[in-house]
């Protein structure tokens, strides 16, 4: 018989998770249907994102050669049934403060930093680069991690030796770029392009640089169509950004600069993101949405 969601100590509330105690070792990660734009948590939810998160997360763990921190399939039977589908069981880690963000390509703070200063996290770049650029390498953009409400701040790879040391530093950056190559690399094989992705890590009991939260999910990845790539213009996405760009637009109304919070989506704006979240995760991983845990057609 599986625990109730209620046995268990809740921890943590995030954006988008929730974070509960299984154990001394061991954590349950919970994926809402929450969403957040410009650092405001939406009164409107989006159905099966957090299935989706869940999914995507799950097939990049088992696809990428970076460690882990899954401490149990997807249908553990420690997860609580009122969770499942959504919820992974985890190992503790010893989390790094820093956001590892990779880019492939110039777009959102990348393009603002560069339009100001001619470079993205202190790394210097040619002249000339417009929207959706592609870099010659991908770059680590490292960002500081915020606390809830606020906002991520880019930083150099020297501020990241100030917090975790050069030794780590330097795994870190690697770490992300392998990681980030290894998934965009497959997500170009059906059709997308990974313009950047922000990974956490964080350290386990024997010291050694583990991928933990979610993986190149919608939420946490710009994904792109490979087919509509064009430089200097914005990209249509399957992503977040479909979110934030309606937010922005004159539909809304709503001045991301203002005091108000953001409004309510729109019946056919929670549609059409949960229809882009759902084509993301097929397209990449050859899989039916309808087929994960606790997905009802």
């Amino acid at each position: 018989m599986r625990p109730a969601l209620s046995d268990y100590q809740h921890l943590a509330s995030g954006k988008v998770r929730e974070l509960y105690r299984v154990d001394d070792g061991h954590l349950l990660f919970v994926a809402t249907d929450r969403i957040s734009a410009y650092d405001h948590i939406l009164e409107s939810e989006i159905p099966d994102k957090g299935r989706v998160l869940t999914a995507m997360s799950v097939f990049f763990f088992d696809l990428l050669d970076a460690p882990n921190h899954l401490a149990g399939p997807p249908d553990d039977e420690r997860i609580p049934e009122e969770v499942l589908g959504r919820a992974l069981v985890v190992d503790q880690l010893e989390m790094l403060p820093v956001e590892a963000v990779a880019r492939g390509y110039l777009t959102g703070s990348g393009l603002i930093d560069y339009q100001k200063t001619g470079a993205v996290c202190g790394i210097a770049l040619p002249s000339g680069l417009v929207e959706a650029s592609r870099f010659a390498e991908p770059l680590f953009t490292p960002a500081t991690k915020a606390e809830l409400g606020e906002h991520d701040v880019n930083i150099t790879f020297d501020d990241v030796v100030g917090l975790v040391g050069a030794e780590r530093a330097d795994e870190l950056r690697a770490l992300t770029l392998q990681t980030y190559g290894q998934g965009a690399d497959h997500a170009l094989t059906k059709g997308i392009i990974v313009a950047d992705t922000k990974f956490e890590f964080g350290v386990d009991a024997h010291g050694v640089l583990t991928l933990a939260d979610e993986v190149f999910t919608p939420d946490s990845s710009r994904y792109w169509r490979a087919d509509d790539y064009t430089e200097g213009v914005v990209q249509q996405s399957f992503d977040k950004q479909f979110v934030r760009n309606w937010l922005t637009g004159a539909e809304s109304g709503w001045d991301r600069h203002g005091d108000d919070p953001p409004p309510a989506l729109p019946p056919h704006i929670v549609d059409a993101t949960r229809a882009r979240y759902i084509e993301a995760y097929e397209r990449i991983s050859g899989l039916r949405f309808d087929d994960w845990i606790g997905v009802t057609a």
